[in-house]
């Protein structure tokens, strides 16, 4: 059986698994990865996961600043392969690079298309408190995630699941739904499913200021911006003047006496309860400016948080 010849394009972790199953399937004669960043604290170059994956199994990388460029696009021209694959590479793709390959641009993106079209769709799907998420498989077009869809799989979100719960869970579920769909691409069965716009919306890149809790808010809306928030950029409040981040909540069936929203009015075995908008949330673990996360049992043992002190 002959292998298609495959130019892989991703980034971060997410996209690692696809790289190997691809890997394991395909002739890839190309990654193309973002170009290595400082990070940390001492601003070291630091390579992409992709790029990591790439080398260690012997991979050809490219990595330009900016893949929309006559010289880049005759580069990959030139590589003629049969298939491109994309799963958050972090650049957009020109109509003359999405012309190249004959079995077309494949996009995997975590999301039900046309749902959370963007940059971060699996933050956004439990930030707005969705119980379902998935995987789409696509062809690439011109316009944001609204390409032609051809496969999709399905994962529940449970009431307690964090952004980065899901994430491994999609990234592996990803891969094989790649395969699958690579597959159907060379055998001449994979279905075009046009998206309907109607039913779209967007998840745009997140920002630092994303996290800032409103106590006003509900219990439920504040527990999902924490867990849509961990591990990046996290959600965050102040507390006697000082920036406070929020890392694990839950919403409490407790039915305190009323009180202002933000305002701490009950201590649980595992940390202590705010009123908000709507309801009460239990706050189990939290991390002071400076500090390392901490359960907030403890924090309480050792900061004497009383009844009546106050969230903004």
């Amino acid at each position: 059986m002959i292998r298609s010849k495959a130019i892989f394009m991703g980034t971060p972790a997410f996209a690692v698994p696809c790289l190997e199953k691809l890997n394991e399937h395909c002739d890839i004669i190309a990654v193309i990865t973002q170009p290595d960043r400082p990070k940390g604290r001492g601003q070291k170059l630091t390579a992409s996961p992709v790029k990591e994956c790439a080398v260690s199994i012997g991979l050809p990388v490219l990595q330009p600043e900016k893949i929309k460029t006559p010289e880049f696009e005759k580069i990959l021209a030139e590589l003629k392969p049969d298939l491109i694959v994309v799963v958050a590479f972090g650049q957009i793709l020109s109509q003359k690079i999405l012309d190249i390959p004959v079995l077309g641009c494949i996009n995997v993106h975590a999301s039900l298309l046309p749902r959370y079209r963007g940059a971060a769709p699996i933050h956004w799907a439990i930030v707005n408190g969705e119980t379902v998420s998935g995987v789409t498989t696509m062809f690439m077009d011109a316009g944001l995630d609204t390409g032609d869809m051809i496969l999709k799989t399905k994962t529940p979100i449970s009431a307690n699941m964090n952004t980065e719960e899901l994430h491994d869970i999609l990234m592996n579920a990803g891969a094989n739904l790649l395969i699958e769909t690579v597959k159907q691409l060379e055998a001449g069965t994979a279905k075009r499913i046009r998206q309907d716009d109607a039913n779209s919306n967007y998840a745009p890149l997140l920002k630092k200021t994303t996290g800032a809790i409103d106590w006003s808010d509900s219990a439920q809306q504040i527990h999902n911006l924490v867990r849509g928030l961990n591990s990046w950029p996290g959600a965050y409040c102040n507390f006697q003047m000082k920036p406070f981040k929020i890392w694990q909540t839950a919403v409490s069936d407790q039915d305190f006496s009323n009180a202002d929203y933000g305002v701490v009015v009950g201590f649980t075995k595992n940390g202590f309860c705010v009123a908000t908008g709507s309801g009460f949330l239990e706050i189990l673990e939290l991390q002071a400016p400076n500090k390392k996360k901490m359960a907030a049992k403890d924090y309480i043992r050792g900061h004497g948080l009383q009844l009546g002190d106050q969230f903004e």
